[in-house]
């Protein structure tokens, strides 16, 4: 190389460090969906604490209904934010709100993930009651019912489902200047999707709503609904103790399988019988919700057949008149009929009540719950995975 000529630059070949992977964050565990005996164990054997701290922290979020840890002033600033780190209570937003002539409110609740549910508040004379969601959607595709026009996108978690009842507790207070914790007296999980569809989170909700250091509602004041997902019915009465109530809406297996899909897998005599195996409290009936669909299933001759398939089971049966959806195709029975059709229930001796629909005018009442202006029909549902 002469005098003149420029330096050869140095060219650095080696690679240049690859930095270490930044570890995945842990997540954090939603222990608004743990029992009690649950949170014990997360707070001793994950976080090092005492046992008693967990009955203060379930407390907070289930009597009085906390949604952050910074509300919790008897637990010492460390434990909150060692809580803040490792745990998280789920709360819903309200997102709508609807009132009825007759009362009744209906609210629509967005979800962490941005879900839309819906459960109704009923209030009446002598009680007050929460008509609550278990699932985003529906896979049962009844054709009768809002709900199942949305097919299923996910199943609640327990914290979601016992949110929607600390939500409405906490908008009953402010609403009626009430000083109880828990003004709601009864729950019926009639709602957005199919509760026993949903079984384990459901049985864990049961057991939060349920607990003495809970809201602590009482057996007698819950009531779940089913379609009649027949294996699950006999597991549902061995392990819990709430009334059940069946969606029955037929006295034949054609007219059942045209409007309910769930009777091509379990027909009416397979439901029944596992009703009549039902383990019932003394006193205690199964409820037969039976929605009156005009020249459909309201006839003398349904009647009779009614009489005939709970005979030798101990029931009563709401009928409910169809509230009539867009585009479904089906019409409500006229009041007469409706009369016609109890009065000869009763003259079977089949205990019998035409239920009042709550609701009717906001899109609250039972099959009208499809979340308008939230969850959208057209997204891809989950496909059902039934028992």
């Amino acid at each position: 190389m002469t005098p003149t000529e420029p330096a050869s630059a140095t060219v650095d070949t080696a690679a240049p460090p690859v930095p270490a992977p930044t570890p995945a964050a842990t997540p954090r565990t939603e222990v608004s969906s743990l029992t009690l005996e649950g949170l014990t164990r997360f707070l001793t054997e994950q976080l090092g604490e005492r046992a008693f701290r967990a009955g203060q922290l379930y407390r907070w979020i289930h009597q009085r209904g906390a949604t952050s840890f910074d509300e919790m002033t008897d637990l010492s600033k460390a434990l909150r934010e060692k809580l803040k780190a490792h745990a998280e209570i789920v709360p819903l937003v309200k997102d709508a709100e609807q009132r009825s002539v007759d009362g009744t409110i209906k609210y629509r609740w967005k979800t962490r993930d941005g879900r839309y549910i819906e459960s109704v508040y009923m209030p009446s004379e002598d009680r007050k009651t929460l008509c609550v969601s278990t699932q985003v959607g529906c896979a049962m595709a009844c054709t009768f019912c809002m709900t199942g026009t949305l097919g299923l996108k996910r199943n609640l978690t327990p914290g979601e489902i016992v949110a929607q009842v600390h939500a409405v507790n906490r908008e009953v207070r402010k609403n009626e200047g009430l000083e109880t914790l828990r003004p709601l007296s009864n729950l019926v999980f009639m709602g957005m999707g199919e509760p026993l569809h949903n079984f384990e989170n459901l049985k864990t909700s049961l057991a939060i709503l349920q607990s003495q250091d809970g809201p602590n509602f009482s057996h007698r004041h819950i009531t779940v609904s089913t379609v009649g997902l027949v294996p699950m019915i006999e597991r549902f009465g061995q392990e819990t103790d709430v009334k059940l109530a069946i969606s029955l809406n037929a006295s034949t297996d054609e007219q059942r399988s045209k409007t309910m899909p769930v009777n091509r897998k379990w027909n009416i005599a397979a439901l029944l019988d596992a009703c009549r195996k039902f383990p019932l409290r003394q006193g205690r009936r199964i409820t037969f919700e039976y929605v009156l669909l005009r020249d459909f299933n309201d006839s003398d001759e349904d009647a009779a057949r009614l009489i005939q398939l709970l005979d030798g089971i101990p029931a009563k049966v709401n009928l409910i008149p169809y509230n009539e959806n867009p585009g479904l195709g089906f019409q409500t029975t006229m009041d007469e009929r409706a009369e016609r059709f109890r009065e000869l229930l009763c003259a079977g001796h089949v205990a019998a009540f035409i239920r009042q629909n709550r609701g009717r005018d906001i899109a609250g009442a039972c099959g009208q719950l499809a979340n308008r202006g939230g969850e959208s029909p057209s997204e891809t549902p989950q496909s059902p995975e039934l028992p």
